[in-house]
């Protein structure tokens, strides 16, 4: 291997029902094409369907020991690492995983931080227009997801009134509440009225209701939170879509016990931010084995990580982010230099050599905090 060659490790996920795998087999042969090396942990695919057979052939080589993957110098992974996966870490490690901040602890970050390495949040990264890249197809996959979702909890699949979402020639459309005019609500709004539905949206950004309505081409429903005009929509309404952007990974409760007592019997609630708090007060976190329960006569599904229930369009969704920055950091000589020319990149870095950048979770916990601009410049004037 050369000094620009990338010795890559994908660890098997462990953790509850993720699915989804952060290079699938073509992007591998791609890297492995470009003279970097990867091992892969034996199983890491398979529940994207992707088998280590597939992975083989691209190039990669298989592991039987989770231990072995850490011989690799970037750790690559979905789910923040546990904590015995962060035993495995030393100072001249790349992490690059999801964080999922509003799940983790100051134990995460301690622990982290003792083992001096670079990590980088796939939450984080920004494309060259200031997209949160991976998010953003992550909510396109939740949003388009989440109605299908919808669509067979109404229907005598899933126990429910027997009814289709949307509607025909004779019979009244479905009425769908979608409260968030982000990514979510724009690709959940988009299934919704290609289905036939009538849709209302609640946001409390004025600016995102107008740029939804633009980028859908059609007027809608739309309307900032109110209480009394939500509270209406949702009493009238088949299907509501909790979908508002969390605030620093944690989001907020829109939708009170009593909003949800006054929605009519078999109506549906999806609340795609239930892994970072949930829009409804009633909603309680479930898994993808039990999705559902009922209270007040109404379907809520409550589920963190939708995309994981089509992991193999996701995993080529954050696969085709992930590959591109990969082959820069290679041409760069690492993650180390390649921070250093990608702005983008540089803002999804939240631990620099064991150091706190990102100052929201230095505030949450206490920690030292330092910002990666001012860390990169220093180390530039050590070189010099």
């Amino acid at each position: 291997m050369n000094k620009n060659s990338l010795f890559i490790g994908i660890l098997k996920e462990t953790s509850f029902q993720e699915n989804r795998v952060p290079l699938v087999p073509n992007a591998v042969a791609l890297l492995c094409n470009n003279g970097h090396e990867i091992i892969l942990e034996s199983g890491a695919g398979k529940l994207s369907n992707f088998s280590d057979g597939e992975y083989s052939e691209a190039g990669a080589k298989i592991v039987y020991n989770t231990e072995d993957i850490f011989k690799a110098n970037i750790i690559l992974k979905i789910a923040p690492p546990t904590e015995n996966e962060i035993l495995y870490l030393k100072a001249n490690h790349s992490l690059i995983s999801m964080l999922q901040f509003g799940t983790q602890t100051e134990k995460f970050f301690l622990n982290l931080a003792s083992k001096k390495v670079n990590a980088l949040a796939f939450d984080f990264i920004k494309d060259k227009i200031g997209i949160y890249s991976i998010i953003q197809s992550m909510s396109e996959i939740a949003g388009s997801t989440s109605m299908l979702i919808a669509a067979e909890y109404l229907s005598n699949v899933k126990h429910g009134r027997g009814e289709m979402l949307g509607g025909i020639t004779g019979i009244p459309p479905s009425n769908v509440v979608i409260i968030g005019a982000g990514t979510v609500g724009e690709f959940a709004a988009r299934t919704a009225i290609g289905l036939g539905a009538n849709v209302e949206i609640f946001d409390s950004a004025l600016y995102k209701l107008r740029r939804l309505q633009n980028h859908l081409g059609s007027r809608l429903f739309t309307s900032i939170l109110s209480p009394d005009t939500l509270a209406r929509s949702l009493k009238n309404s088949d299907v509501a879509i909790g979908a508002m952007a969390p605030k620093n990974g944690i989001s907020r409760c829109i939708v009170s016990e009593e909003m949800v007592s006054q929605m009519s019997a078999g109506s549906v609630i999806i609340d795609v931010n239930i892994d970072v708090g949930g829009c409804f007060e009633t909603s309680e976190i479930r898994n993808h084995s039990d999705p559902t329960f009922i209270k007040y006569g109404v379907i809520h599904y409550c589920v963190p990580n939708i995309p994981s229930r089509v992991a193999h369009t996701a995993s080529y969704a954050i696969s085709n982010v992930i590959t591109p920055i990969l082959l820069n950091i290679g041409k760069a000589g690492g993650l180390a230099e390649f921070v250093w020319f990608d702005q983008g990149v540089r803002f999804g870095i939240y631990m620099y050599k064991g150091i706190i950048t990102k100052k929201h979770i230095s505030e949450q916990y206490k920690m030292p905090y330092k910002d990666i601009e001012l860390l990169l410049a220093s180390q530039k004037l050590d070189l010099s």
